[in-house]
């Protein structure tokens, strides 16, 4: 077993490594040529993967590692900073996703306990995919990134009530076995824990181990910090990736987060490749085959209805409307964790097979758009803004109604030294900038 589950292995990096080196060449991302890979490699087409089980393990690792270096990128700080966009912007996503499927499916006749599932499972984004792409494309510290960054929280959280809820629903055959508060109470005490360690306890234990000068020591211990605290949020009825995230954030209030975060990547880099292969593992190529337009279709069909709904919530909670293209096309896709839910759903009795790898079908092509998606999201971002921009400007002259002044566009450091020398000098001036916060404290 161990020797076939190295083979699968080499042939994972080999398949891997040749893909990439061609969709480099034609500058497609790198992310659709693990998709393909997997696609190939998978029983559905040359069936070149045998140790199923065993890479799904893999895949679960580079899943873990990612988000414990996402959590590391940021801090605790910057988490209460986007707070308005973790809160209401996650949550308005998830309702009108949620509420959108179920209209949707009741009335083309589906049960009303598997439309609600089936909307659970829509409104999830892929956290791993997306937060990728971002880190990519050095987008992560703007404005849209911060967002789609706090509605991927919220949508982490919300999978564990939704695993609560799905054996609830209206048409399950088999109830749940743990009292929902208690599976709360649990997770409420691991984040306050979290939180303590990363204030007190984590920065002296750091010290300590650095002052060994020793850099497996300070490898291992961060790594196994991660597993860790992964593997008790998993025991107490949270995400893996979640937990690995609350390791990330432990790590980002240390004066070495920097160090950590350079060794822990090629390890992340490296085993998250099994995870996009074994996304495009999972796509029923006969299934596709056969129903070619019909699953295109309603993969077109998703990918409309999280857009729209997320273009929504993140309007009301008032980003303009060039962040909102951006954040919707980027929150289109259905995730990772969505998977979890199925089976959730597919165990009690909610989802037949059919149902359920129709939607592993989708998923998975969603998941393949959104890397175009998201790189078409700025063109499409501003063409939209561009229609409106000059009736804006002409709003925000005969608002102020101005003559011979400055119009300052970004309120950064060099827009506020522009703004006192202004003020200082007596010149009239106008604020113009994307973000919603600085513009309210502006006025």
């Amino acid at each position: 077993m161990e020797t076939e589950l190295l083979g699968d292995v080499v042939i994972i990096f080999v398949l891997s490594s040749a893909v990439l080196f061609l969709f480099h060449r034609i500058r497609l991302p790198a992310i659709l040529g693990y998709l393909i890979t997997g696609i190939i490699a998978g029983p559905q087409c040359l069936g070149l993967i045998r140790s199923l089980d065993q890479v799904a393990v893999l895949a679960e690792i580079g899943v873990i590692l990612l988000l414990f270096t996402v959590g590391i990128e940021i801090s605790l700080k910057d988490l209460l900073q986007i707070k308005r966009f973790v809160l209401v912007g996650g949550f308005l996503q998830v309702l009108f996703t949620t509420l959108a499927v179920v209209f949707i499916l009741v009335n083309l006749g589906r049960p009303f306990g598997e439309a609600i599932a089936i909307g659970f499972m829509v409104s999830l984004s892929s956290t791993a995919i997306v937060l990728r792409i971002i880190q990519q494309r050095g987008e992560f510290d703007a404005l849209h990134g911060r967002t789609i960054l706090g509605i991927l929280i919220f949508q982490d959280v919300i999978v564990v009530p939704m695993m609560l809820l799905i054996p609830m629903l209206p048409g399950a055959a088999v109830a749940t076995a743990e009292s929902p508060i208690f599976i709360i109470i649990k997770a409420a005490l691991l984040i306050a824990v979290v939180i303590a360690g990363a204030k007190w306890a984590v920065p002296r234990i750091l010290y300590q181990v650095l002052k060994t000068r020793d850099h497996e020591l300070f490898l291992l211990f961060t790594v196994g910090m991660c597993f860790a605290i992964a593997w008790i949020s998993s025991f107490v009825g949270l995400s893996l990736g979640l937990g690995a995230f609350l390791a990330g954030l432990v790590i980002s209030e240390s004066p070495y987060s920097l160090h950590a975060i350079g060794n822990i990547r090629p390890l992340r880099d490296a085993f998250s490749s099994f995870f996009f292969v074994s996304i495009g593992m999972l796509l029923d190529l006969d299934l596709l085959m056969k129903n070619t337009a019909y699953i295109i279709a309603l993969s077109i069909c998703v990918i409309l209805i999280k857009t729209i709904a997320c273009g929504l919530a993140t309007s009301l909670i008032g980003l303009p409307t060039r962040l909102v293209v951006l954040v919707s096309l980027a929150l289109s896709q259905v995730g990772e964790f969505s998977f979890i839910l199925s089976k959730v759903g597919l165990d009690a009795g909610l989802l037949s097979h059919e149902v359920y790898q129709l939607f592993l079908d989708v998923t998975v092509l969603t998941m393949a758009a959104t890397t175009f998606m998201i790189a078409i999201s700025h063109r499409v971002a501003a063409g939209i803004s561009q229609l409106s921009r000059y009736d804006a400007l002409e709003r925000i002259g005969k608002q102020h109604a101005l003559k011979d002044h400055l119009i300052i566009v970004g309120f950064g450091v060099n827009g506020r030294n522009v703004a006192m020398a202004a003020r200082a000098k007596g010149i009239p001036y106008v604020v113009v900038d994307l973000n919603p916060d600085i513009v309210k404290g502006c006025v």
